[in-house]
């Protein structure tokens, strides 16, 4: 064997001996946080503005899951959620209840979307649900189509800024 080939074969070895030895190792679970670590230690309520302009119905769902999780996840913790959920842009046309707008094969998700607004609407929670008017105007949204379970804002952006200014943090998903 020639010293190059025997150096590749070493280092390959010192490889997959690397590899067995990280493979061997066992798992363990995600450490948990020291109280004092912990940044939601002491929180009474989490006061949170969704900025949400997604507009394909499967990716609104994951969002809309995601927020649900979140809120769930706050209350087993002893934290009061205090949500809004604010919809701008594409997801504006999420909000009406014109399902002809979207294609047929967006149709069944996007009467999912629907039905989970109006679920989360009556969650605990959540505070309100609002959409922006000048998206819709942009979207060509029509006033009468909008989900009762939603509420028009004159502006969203000014909306946001104002929960912003009373304490909600800001999270565009």
């Amino acid at each position: 064997m020639t010293r190059k080939m025997s150096i590749v074969l070493n280092i390959g070895m010192a490889f997959l001996l690397g590899a067995v030895a990280a493979i061997a190792t066992p798992v363990t679970e995600a450490p948990v946080w020291a109280a004092e670590d912990n940044p939601v230690a002491g929180l009474k309520e989490a006061k949170i503005a969704f900025d949400i302009t997604a507009g394909e119905p499967g990716h609104m769902l994951l969002i809309l899951d995601t927020i649900e999780e979140t809120r769930e996840s706050f209350l087993r913790q002893g934290i009061t959620p205090r949500f809004v959920l604010a919809f701008r842009g594409p997801a504006s046309l999420l909000t009406q209840t014109d399902l002809s707008r979207f294609k047929p094969e967006d149709r069944e998700a996007a009467a999912k979307v629907a039905a989970k607004l109006k679920q989360l609407r009556g969650t605990a929670g959540i505070e309100r649900l609002d959409q922006c008017s000048i998206a819709m105007r942009g979207q060509k949204v029509d006033r009468a189509q909008v989900s009762p379970d939603v509420t028009i804002v004159e502006n969203g952006w000014i909306t946001l800024v104002g929960y912003q200014a009373k304490g909600y943090a800001y999270i565009a998903p």
